[in-house]
């Protein structure tokens, strides 16, 4: 592998991670309705299941995916429920809430297994990462050193950019204190984790 294709690999993989996605849509969530710890957590939960992924793949296991109609729809569906789950899980907590100094305090438990659930049954990651990274392994020379540089490079990728949509979530969501604000900013998390598991249903 060349200088110049690691290049394109994490060019192409940035743009490919900024576009909102389950995992974004899930960190973002958590943000707004837990906090910037928890969607740290998240994001570090996210990035296992990142890793345990394109190992997976790597291994042969997308291969037999792909070519099984039946084990990619069991691991997308299991996806598609588990984050709408947490979706109405967190609407139905934030129609709890009655004022400021009753609320519940927030936590950031389960923060990390939502996040590597969420990586790991993303089925969408699963056929990128065969697809994406043949293209960039030669195969002349050992292919897992360069299988160790692709994940490294994403999972730095991936981590600068869920690390910023998280900034971004917890500084807007610190800035609104007021019962109807945090009602806002508990229903918009559970309606993200609710548009990430309509996003994985889409998924082809």
């Amino acid at each position: 592998m060349t200088l110049e294709s690691w290049l394109t690999y994490v060019i192409a993989y940035a743009v490919l991670s900024i576009v909102p996605g389950p995992s974004v849509l899930m960190v973002i969530g958590q943000a707004l309705s837990r906090g910037r710890r928890a969607a740290f957590r998240c994001i570090f939960g996210d990035l296992t299941g990142g890793i345990v992924v394109m190992t997976a793949s790597y291994l042969g296991l997308g291969v037999i995916l792909a070519s099984s109609a039946l084990a990619f729809s069991v691991m997308k569906w299991v996806g598609v429920g588990y984050m709408a789950y947490l979706g109405v899980q967190q609407i139905i907590a934030t129609r709890g809430l009655r004022d400021v100094a009753q609320a519940a305090p927030t936590t950031s438990r389960g923060s990390v297994r939502a996040g590597f659930l969420t990586g790991v049954l993303n089925p969408k990651a699963i056929m990128f990462y065969m697809a994406f990274l043949a293209q960039f392994i030669d195969p002349s020379v050992p292919q897992l050193p360069q299988f160790l540089i692709l994940m490294t490079s994403s999972t730095l990728v991936v981590a600068l950019v869920l690390g910023s949509y998280a900034l971004l979530a917890s500084v807007v969501s610190r800035q609104l204190q007021s019962l109807s604000a945090r009602k806002r900013m508990g229903y918009a998390g559970g309606t993200a984790l609710l548009g990430g598991s309509a996003m994985m249903a889409t998924t082809r």
